[in-house]
């Protein structure tokens, strides 16, 4: 399994490469999150280890780069400072795992294995269906560049359409997925919020985005028409 690491320490990157390749990996390097973004992109790597603390962009703008080029394989990302706030910049941006400095060789092979078992199939940190755009770490909504303000509910409703643009839902689909096990369920409730769903981010716009598939559900149409 290849792997991509992007440390700008010449000696912890070589302790980091040796203990790898002891474990069986083919590991290649890079010293800045430049590097790392033209290699991972011309290079199908199994999994990323990711210093935070980088010359140039710093490792969470090259996550977040990585991601919108479309480089799907796992990332770990290796910082020395062991914050709340770190961790959670570091998966917002579209981070997989988190690993602390000083950490053991054995412990960063385990998860890089556990990592690529996954695979490397897409998950962007941004959710773009057209022009509507949702993105789940800062609750923001757009349509077309202009922010769309919606509930918590009708939020989690948009962003399981979302996840999936094309499927068709059921309504107890849409209930699982959006109303947790303390709601007491009533047969209108999903379609009462797709209701306020369409008033909000198709009405305005000129959009039919959310459409109903008679006897069985709704779903958000790919191509969204106007």
């Amino acid at each position: 399994m290849r792997v991509l690491v992007v440390e700008d320490q010449p000696k912890m990157a070589g302790l980091i490469r040796r203990g790898l390749k002891e474990d069986g990996f083919a590991v290649d390097l890079a010293k800045s999150g430049e590097d790392a973004l033209w290699m991972a992109g011309s290079t199908p790597f199994d999994a990323v280890v990711l210093d935070v603390m980088l010359p140039g962009i710093d490792g969470f703008e090259t996550c977040r780069r990585l991601r919108e080029d479309q480089v799907w394989a796992p990332i770990l990302m290796l910082t020395a400072r062991d914050s709340i706030e770190d961790r959670v910049a570091g998966l917002d941006q579209g981070a997989d795992d988190y690993l602390v400095k000083p950490f053991s060789f054995a412990e960063l092979s385990a998860r890089l294995r556990a990592l690529i078992r996954r695979g490397d199939s897409e998950r962007p940190t941004v959710l773009r269906v057209g022009d509507l755009e949702l993105n789940p770490a800062t609750r923001r909504v757009t349509r077309d560049g202009t922010p769309i303000d919606l509930s918590p509910k009708e939020f989690a409703l948009l962003e399981t359409f979302m996840r999936k643009p094309g499927a068709v839902f059921s309504r107890l689909d849409l209930l699982e997925h959006a109303w947790d096990y303390d709601y007491e369920n009533r047969s209108n409730i999903v379609d009462v919020y797709v209701r306020y769903l369409r008033r909000k981010i198709d009405r305005p716009f000129g959009c039919d985005s959310i459409e109903t598939v008679r006897g069985a559900g709704y779903r958000l149409r790919e191509a969204v028409t106007s």
